[in-house]
C-alpha cells in the first residue's frame, strides 16, 4: 500500500509540473503574440520626439540650372550603429506664397527605386520644398557604408523578434523613421510652412504612405499610389512571403507593419490611385484599405493603370494644389467627389451622387465579369448618364464580378466610386 502510496505522489506531482511547464509555455507565447498587437505609432515611432529634434544634415550644392541639391542627414540607427539618408531637396523660385514661406512634400519611392532628383525638381517647379528620399541604404551614385538596410523582400519579410527591439532594425521601421526625420528637417527649413507638409508614394511607397498618414500627425495630406494594406490576405506576395510564416511570425509582421493596423486612425485627406489589373496591390485588398481611414477619402482607379515610378498623375498633382491652396489658384479646384453606389429598385440599375466644382465630361460604369486573379481580369466600360449631380448606370447581365462608376472632368481628371465586388467569397 505504502508503495502504491509512493508512485501516487509521484505521478500527481508529474502531472502538475507538466501542467505547469504547459501553462508557462502558453502564457510565453501568447506574451510574444500579444506583446505585438499591444505595439502602436506611439511606441513605434516617437514622432514628437522626432519633430522637437531635427537631424542634422549636410547639403550640396545645386547643379546649375538645377532647383534641386544633395542632402544627407542623420538616420535611425541600424543594428546598433548609426546611419545616414541620402535625400535630394527641391526648392522653388519666386515668392513664397504663405507670408514668405512655402508648403512641402515628402516623396517616397517604391520597390527597386531611388531618391529621384528629377521627381524633387518636378515638384519644386510646382512651387513646393520637395524632399525625394532613398530607403535603400544608398547614395546620390553607390551604396552608404553607414545607409542602414537595403530593401529586398528579404529585409521586408524576414522574422524578427519583439522583445528585444529586433523590429526596430526591420525595413518598414527604418523607412517611416527616415520619412519623419524628412518630415522634420523639411519643417526646420526657414523657407517652409510647416503646417503645410503633405506626402504621396508609389508603390511599396505606397505602402509606407498609408502607414505615415496614421503615424504622422502633422502631415496635411496622404496620397499612396497603387499601395494599400492587407497584404497578407491577398496580394502578390501572400503565398510566396506570408503563407510560409509561422503564426506568430505573421501576426507580428501584420501587427507592426501592415497598413490595415494604421489606416483605421488615419484622420487626414486621402487620395486612393490604382489601376484595374495592379500585378501587386489587388482590389479586394484595396477596397478593405480606402474604407479603414477616418478621414475624408477620394478614390482614382482606372483600367490597367501602368504601375512603376511614374510622377504625371494629373490627379495627385490636383489634390494636394486643392488642400494646400484651397481654391486660391487655378490648379487648387478639388477633384470630383463620388458616393457610394446604391442599386435602383429594378436591381438592374446603380447610381451614386458626386459634387464638382469643374464640369464633369464624361462617366461610365467600369466593370468585369471575370473571376480569379485580378491582374488578369478583362475590364470593361460602358456609358453612365449624368443628371444634374446624379450619375446612373445600366448593369450588364450577368451581374459583374466587379464593377464601379468612374467620372472624368473636364481637366481630364479620373475619379471613381468605391468599387462593388459581388463575387462569392
Amino acid at each position: 500500500m505504502a508503495t502504491f502510496k509512493f508512485y501516487t505522489v509521484t505521478y500527481s506531482k508529474m502531472v502538475f509540473r507538466a501542467i505547469f511547464v504547459l501553462f508557462l509555455v502558453g502564457s510565453l507565447f501568447l506574451s510574444s503574440v500579444n506583446l505585438a498587437t499591444e505595439i502602436d505609432a506611439a511606441s513605434l515611432w516617437n514622432t514628437d520626439d522626432y519633430f522637437n529634434n531635427p537631424p542634422k544634415a549636410t547639403f550640396g550644392e545645386k547643379q546649375t540650372g538645377s532647383l534641386v541639391q544633395e542632402v544627407y542627414y542623420e538616420g535611425e540607427p541600424y543594428q546598433g550603429k548609426p546611419t545616414r539618408v541620402f535625400a535630394y531637396l527641391g526648392k522653388p523660385e519666386g515668392t513664397a506664397p504663405f507670408d514668405g514661406k512655402f508648403p512641402a512634400i515628402l516623396l517616397i519611392h517604391g520597390g527597386g527605386g531611388k531618391a529621384f532628383a528629377n521627381w524633387a525638381e518636378l515638384w519644386a517647379k510646382r512651387g513646393y520644398v520637395a524632399l525625394a528620399i532613398d530607403f535603400g541604404g544608398r547614395g546620390a551614385n553607390s551604396p552608404l557604408p553607414d545607409g542602414g538596410p537595403k530593401q529586398s523582400d528579404t529585409e521586408k519579410f524576414r522574422n524578427f523578434t519583439i522583445a528585444n527591439g529586433d523590429y526596430k532594425n526591420m525595413w518598414t521601421y527604418q523607412s517611416i523613421a527616415a520619412i519623419l526625420r524628412g518630415h522634420a528637417l523639411l519643417a526646420a527649413q526657414p523657407e517652409v510652412d510647416p503646417n503645410k507638409i503633405v506626402a504621396t508614394g508609389l508603390s511599396w511607397g505606397g505602402y509606407l504612405t498609408c502607414i505615415l498618414a496614421r503615424v504622422d500627425h502633422k502631415l496635411q495630406a496622404a496620397v499612396p499610389v497603387y499601395g494599400c494594406g492587407f497584404l497578407h490576405e491577398n496580394s502578390v506576395w501572400k503565398v510566396n512571403k506570408f503563407d510560409p510564416m509561422t503564426p506568430e511570425q505573421r501576426n507580428n509582421w501584420v501587427s507592426l507593419f501592415d497598413p490595415s493596423s494604421h489606416l483605421g486612425r488615419a484622420a487626414i485627406p486621402m487620395l486612393f490611385v490604382n489601376g484595374t489589373n495592379d500585378f501587386a496591390y489587388l482590389l479586394d485588398s484595396y477596397q478593405k484599405s480606402y474604407r479603414l481611414p477616418k478621414g475624408e477619402t477620394t478614390i482614382s482607379i482606372t483600367l490597367r493603370r501602368p504601375h512603376g515610378h511614374i510622377f504625371t498623375f494629373k490627379e495627385v498633382d490636383t489634390f494636394i494644389d486643392a488642400i494646400i491652396f484651397k481654391n486660391t489658384k487655378p490648379s487648387s479646384k478639388p477633384l470630383p467627389k463620388v458616393s457610394e453606389m446604391k442599386s435602383n429598385e429594378d436591381g438592374k440599375s446603380v447610381s451614386a451622387t458626386f459634387e464638382s466644382e469643374v464640369p464633369v465630361v464624361k462617366a461610365e460604369l467600369a466593370w468585369t465579369a471575370n473571376t480569379g486573379e485580378w491582374q488578369k481580369r478583362e475590364w470593361k466600360t460602358t456609358p453612365a448618364t449624368i443628371n444634374n449631380h446624379t450619375v446612373s448606370a445600366e448593369l450588364p447581365t450577368p451581374l459583374p464580378t466587379c464593377y464601379y462608376i468612374l467620372l472624368t472632368d473636364e481637366r481630364g481628371l479620373p475619379v471613381s466610386s468605391p468599387i462593388k465586388i459581388t463575387e462569392n467569397k
